[in-house]
């Protein structure tokens, strides 16, 4: 399945939850799109679980294979829960620390900043979105990449930042101090949904 590249705000309201994690989007219409948006259907059990993944997936941005691979990676590690262990992972993308840092004001666009070279790991230019960062490693700019506008007005729009990672404002640069722990991840998922999806299928 394709990575889905259409309207965001409009995915948000037929999803009932910001993907942006800024509640822009269901300010003004908080009900889905279309002519009976605002009658919402009761859905199944099954369907309150594919909902709960979709949220995530499209949250992330990621397709069903990405999406899986991670969420089967999660499920070998042996200390703590799968659902925040899955949680914990889709934080470590590098397009996701990218855009918790501060240097992109969408994940989308910090995914594009990482394909494109502007993006480094300690100090080595990394081009894969995907990469999963690890406790300690440093997420910088390339030094031709520090003067683009774009980087410049998303750093300036920062209000705060998670207390899993540290910015060096005069670097430009940020470091993944820890795992991130659930209490600071979205609220509106219910991980535990998204297992019971996943175990269905086998």
């Amino acid at each position: 399945m394709a990575r889905y590249t259409g309207p965001t705000w409009r995915l948000s309201r037929r999803l009932g939850i910001s993907l942006t994690e800024t509640g822009k989007e269901l300010s003004r219409r908080p009900y889905a799109p279309g002519q009976h948006g605002n009658q919402r259907k009761k859905l199944s059990e099954y369907g309150l679980q594919l909902q709960e993944k979709q949220k995530l997936r499209f949250m992330y941005g990621l397709n069903e294979r990405q999406f899986r691979n991670l969420y089967l990676q999660a499920g070998k590690i042996r200390e703590g829960k799968h659902g925040e262990n899955f949680m914990a992972l889709l934080e470590t993308r590098l397009d996701n620390l990218v855009y918790r840092l501060g240097f992109a004001t969408t994940r989308r666009q910090a995914r594009q900043l990482v394909s494109h070279g502007h993006i480094t790991v300690d100090g080595k230019r990394l081009d894969i979105p995907s990469y999963l960062v690890q406790p300690g490693q440093v997420i910088g700019l390339r030094e031709s990449s520090e003067d683009l506008q774009i980087i410049k007005d998303a750093l300036e729009d920062v209000v705060t930042r998670l207390d899993f990672v540290e910015f060096n404002e005069d670097k430009k640069e940020g470091t993944l101090t820890r795992m991130p722990q659930r209490e600071e991840l979205n609220a509106e998922i219910d991980e535990a949904l998204i297992v019971e999806y996943y175990n269905k299928l086998g």
